[in-house]
């Protein structure tokens, strides 16, 4: 187990393009010395350990995948805990409709707004705010 602060955990599906580009974009952050606080987790939807992951997070719309939260490493316990969306339901300028309601974390919205794109910006503007709350 990771001894970082924060862990991204994505959920995707093998074969799936926009799963690759979540994977890599944020890989590409995370190699970054400023980002050295976060770990990444994959978690495959094809698997039963990655149905069994995406499951607990009781908020994720499958038809919306790929899809992110993050978790805050318990200092007491030491294992990796979601961390609540501090402002459920508000528009958020950067993630949109993107932004999941329960958890800290992203889904991709195929909507004509969205159109299935979770950008860099949207990443780091999730990452930073996770060292807000």
């Amino acid at each position: 187990m990771s001894e970082k602060k924060f862990q991204v955990t994505v959920f995707g599906k093998t074969g799936c393009e926009k799963c690759k580009i979540l994977n890599k974009r944020l890989d590409e952050i995370l190699l970054k010395p400023e980002w050295q606080d976060f770990d990444k987790s994959y978690h495959d939807l094809e698997t039963e350990d990655g149905l069994v992951a995406y499951c607990r997070t009781e908020c994720i719309n499958p038809t919306r995948i790929p899809a992110m939260v993050i978790s805050k490493r318990n200092p007491a316990t030491g294992k990796y805990e979601f961390m609540t969306n501090p402002k459920p339901g508000q528009n958020d300028p950067v993630l949109k409709r993107a932004r999941l309601y329960s958890w800290l974390g992203l889904q991709t919205d195929y909507s004509d707004l969205g159109q299935g794109v979770i950008s860099p910006k949207m990443l780091t503007s999730l990452l930073d705010e996770a060292r807000l709350v």
